[in-house]
């Protein structure tokens, strides 16, 4: 072995190397001192393990393997424990609706298929937050005017169709004017009439309104068409366009392909993402909707694994989300004189056994109501009445104010007024549901004396030779409020004739005027004051015995992440925050999250 030298004590002054060459000597003797400390550990070690027996080396070479696999091991735990799970792209989710789509346009959907492939496909201004907060989407921001009369929003540079066109001011102008136009019979013209909408500049538009409507924000989530695509279609070829099926939109996903029966109906529709969407590519890859005619066939098709996800299909460890709606027996006394008595009305809504209904009809998922507004952070809900025995506190109501029961003719009688209640006829929607819940309510109601009939109908036929010219005794309905929880079209004695909601035909001169003054507020606090008002006043005068508020039910697959359901108005809210749902995950280091 090579001797190792000191460096010449000739180029040391001071005990300082002196110079660059000097400084460079004393590295590499440094350097070659610990080799050579080093090669001779080795060369002990080796000699050492030569005079070990066969046996002996075996066994030590195995232990050095258990020692290296117990530290890779360790390694890798403590590199796993470090580690961040995020959502990465890929996967995809097949879901069962019933009901089939018409119109993939949002201005033609009518029904809950239509408007959830719509959700999907178009952007508006303003989208859904998971929290139920109205968010900019094709919007960079927006401004109001003082007044409340004036909106105008800018548009993000970087927001495109999935045809990679950009979505300018006027696709916005055309879509809402075009929602405007009465030839097309859009269901969203009564959300647009009177309002004035102008590009300003190609990115730049105002909405001007006749006076203030705090609701208005809401309206701009409507999904935008691409107008030249659109702008040559007559109203009469609107709904048979092709785009209807084959639709350019700026959603998070886009319409890959269509199937259909022998009969022609939409019977699956595939959708895959939308690299271009504005807020970002979503995460899954793709969504598959099957439609079904019958809520039983898609029930076994999702415990079946057909199908992984469904809602209002109730499935063990499925999502809840409080549904945005009012169901109850309205009260027409136009039709039925004695209803126009306020302790008549109050008695039978006493007589409600709501929890038990809730419990034994609808499975749990409902939350019980007094009150026209749906339960929710804004409002303190009426009281519901905590009697053990319902039918002897309805039965107190009216014997304290002049009624008597004749048990042998079966009818409740007061003799000064005249009067007597002794038969009921329900009529509502020939739906599981709701069919479930008036069994119920005739079975309160004849505890109380009452004998009570049911009239089925179909929903259309309900609607237009009941509902509209208002032609029964006693309405079993929901509400559907909208999330700005204007009760206007529901209440206010305007609205009591069709095309109005007033269904309960309801008129109080105080109600109407803080309903005007709740919508024309932009002051939170004083429309949550108003609300809380009508909520009370309401209740307390009983023109429906109202029921309950029902839960909205989603079963998504154990696997998929970043569902959030908000408030649900529609079911399409529930694609809210779609763009972050995932399946598929990576690990990183933390540094790495954004």
């Amino acid at each position: 072995m090579t001797p190792l030298t000191e460096p010449d004590p000739h180029s040391i002054s001071n005990g300082v190397i002196d110079g660059d060459s000097s400084r460079e000597t004393f590295r590499v003797w440094r350097e070659k001192l610990m080799r050579s400390h080093s090669v001779q550990a080795l060369e002990r070690m080796q000699e050492r393990i030569r005079s070990f027996s066969p046996g002996d080396r075996a066994l030590l070479f195995a232990l050095a393997i258990l020692v290296g696999i117990a530290s890779l091991s360790g390694l890798y735990a403590l590199e796993q424990s470090l580690l961040v799970e995020v959502p990465a792209y890929g996967g995809s989710l097949s879901e069962g609706e019933v009901g089939s789509p018409q119109f993939i346009n949002p201005l033609l959907a009518i029904s809950d298929a239509d408007r959830d492939l719509s959700s999907l496909v178009y952007a508006g201004l303003m989208g859904l937050s998971g929290s139920g907060d109205l968010v900019p989407v094709l919007a960079e921001s927006y401004a109001q005017s003082p007044d409340g009369k004036t909106y105008t929003f800018t548009l993000r540079k970087n927001a495109v169709f999935s045809d990679g066109t950009p979505v300018t001011a006027d696709d916005v102008v055309f879509t809402v004017t075009k929602a405007q136009n009465a030839a097309l019979k859009s269901p969203r013209y009564a959300d647009w009439s009177g309002v004035n909408v102008q590009a300003l500049d190609s990115h730049t538009v105002r909405f001007s309104l006749s006076k203030p409507y705090a609701p208005f924000l809401g309206l701009t989530t409507l999904g935008i068409l691409p107008s030249r695509l659109w702008k040559n279609v007559s109203n009469e070829e609107f709904p048979f366009s092709n785009l209807e099926t084959n639709p350019v939109g700026a959603g998070p996903f886009n319409v890959a392909s269509v199937s259909r029966d022998a009969s022609g109906l939409i019977k699956s529709v595939q959708l895959v993402e939308n690299s271009r969407y504005v807020l970002g590519r979503p995460y899954l890859d793709s969504i598959r909707f099957d439609f079904y005619s019958r809520s039983e066939d898609l029930a076994s098709a999702l415990a079946g694994g057909a199908e992984e996800s469904a809602y209002d299909v109730s499935m063990k460890g499925a999502l809840t989300a409080p549904y945005a709606r009012v169901f109850g027996v309205f009260f027409n006394p136009s039709e039925k004189q004695v209803f126009a008595r306020a302790e008549v009305r109050k008695a039978l809504s006493l007589a409600l056994d709501r929890q038990d209904l809730i419990e034994t009809v609808l499975g749990g998922y409902a939350t019980p109501i007094m009150g026209p507004v749906p339960p929710g952070e804004n409002v303190k809900q009426a009281l519901i009445p905590q009697s053990g025995n319902p039918t002897a506190a309805a039965a107190a109501v009216l014997q304290s104010a002049g009624w008597s029961y004749d048990g042998s003719a079966r009818v409740w009688k007061n003799a000064a007024a005249k009067q007597t209640l002794d038969r009921i006829t329900i009529r509502t929607s020939n739906v599981p549901e709701l069919k479930s819940v008036a069994s119920a309510v005739k079975a309160d109601w004849e505890k109380l004396g009452v004998h009570v009939d049911i009239e089925l109908y179909e929903p259309g036929d309900l609607s237009q030779n009941v509902i509209r010219p208002r032609k029964y005794e006693a309405l079993l309905y929901g509400m559907v409020i909208g999330r700005d929880q204007d009760l206007y079209a529901f209440w206010d004695s305007q609205e009591r004739n069709d095309p109005g909601l007033n269904i309960a035909l309801y008129a109080n001169k105080t109600v109407d005027a803080l309903l005007e003054s709740a919508r024309g507020s932009a002051d939170e606090p004083t429309r949550k004051a108003n609300l809380q008002k009508i909520e009370d006043i309401v209740a307390a005068d009983y023109p429906a015995a109202f029921i309950y508020s029902p839960d909205f039910t989603y079963t998504v697959p154990e696997d998929l992440k970043g569902v959030v359901l908000p408030q649900i108005i529609t079911p399409a809210d529930r694609f809210a925050t779609v763009a972050t749902w995932y399946r598929e995950t990576d690990a990183v280091w933390p540094f790495f999250v954004k």
